[in-house]
């Protein structure tokens, strides 16, 4: 029976990767369509505030109660993970960062993340682990490598994305090692809430609040709630609960590489033998990471790293 278990959680936690991997790359594909007929921030706006009523009203429903200490906990991650994350990877790419380089300094994140969880985590990674970062990134920088050559951006802009990676790199740690005891459900709703309240604040202090009378608009922001928002962050969040910030940020990996395919299926954007490349080499790097069990401490598995408040 025990085997059984370990073997249904397993399949769990493969289809919950790919889930993730899938989800989280579509955001990119539903950003590029957002912003063809409105401002990032106005997207960004609407989709956290759609989110945000829609997940309010199935937590009435299901009369879903949250403590003080829950809000201000998710409260905090969705500044971390949602508006710093995505507000300054959008502000980086409409300053002129190139998208690939976008897409490279992202995937610095679980680098940092590996560099940080076994202190602070106990997540202990291996030799074979450590080379499966590294390779990873190689995958990446082949991906992307055309986006590297092209015009640069204002120095100041890549300090934008980069800041912003900071921001998920931390939030992923924290979440790990705060250990919630709130569900899914619950987190998402503050989160999506603190980030609807942050994003109009921007949106109407520069004149973008209004929507753009588009269908196109509304089925970039349809596309963003249902697939980036509750599949890619929702699976983000259950992924980094379950199998640790380690390994669900070295998932991202993948991310650049699917969201290539995605854009050919999309957009028929051409994909370049160096970026099949960069896929297998980034792939490679991901089984390794997930090949080993990333060791956790003791307090990490048994729960015990709670939120001092």
């Amino acid at each position: 029976m025990l085997g059984m278990a370990s073997l249904g959680r397993a399949r769990v936690d493969v289809l919950t990767s790919v889930g993730l991997v899938v989800m989280w790359s579509s955001g990119f594909i539903g950003a590029e369509l957002g912003t063809r007929t409105a401002p990032a921030v106005t997207v960004l706006a609407w989709r956290f505030l759609i989110l945000a009523l829609a997940l309010t009203v199935v937590c009435l429903a299901f009369r879903v109660r949250t403590t003080r200490a829950a809000l201000g906990r998710q409260a905090m991650l969705g500044l971390l993970c949602q508006v710093t994350y995505l507000g300054l990877v959008f502000s980086g790419a409409r300053a002129g960062v190139p998208p690939g380089v976008v897409a490279l300094i992202a995937a610095l994140q679980p680098l940092l993340v590996a560099t940080v969880a076994g202190p602070l985590l106990g997540e202990r990674t291996g030799g074979l682990q450590r080379l499966g970062l590294v390779l990873g990134l190689a995958g990446v920088v082949l991906v992307v490598s055309a986006d590297l050559r092209a015009e640069a951006a204002p120095m100041w802009a890549y300090l934008l994305p980069v800041v912003g990676m900071l921001g998920l790199a931390v939030g992923t740690v924290m979440e790990r090692r705060w250990h919630p005891s709130e569900s899914l459900l619950e987190a998402l709703t503050i989160q999506a809430g603190v980030s609807a309240a942050a994003f109009f604040a921007v949106a109407a202090a520069t004149g973008a609040s209004t929507p753009p009378a588009d269908g196109g608009f509304w089925l970039a922001v349809g596309w963003l709630i249902v697939l980036s928002s509750t599949g890619g962050y929702g699976l983000y969040v259950l992924v980094t609960r379950r199998q640790g910030a380690t390994r669900v940020s070295t998932l991202l990996y993948l991310t650049p590489p699917t969201t290539m395919v995605w854009a050919f299926v999309m957009f028929g954007d051409a994909v370049p033998l160096v970026g099949l490349l960069g896929l297998v080499v980034s792939a490679v790097g991901v089984y390794l990471v997930l090949s080993r069990k990333t060791a956790d401490s003791p307090r990490v598995r048994s729960g015990r790293l709670r939120d001092p408040h």
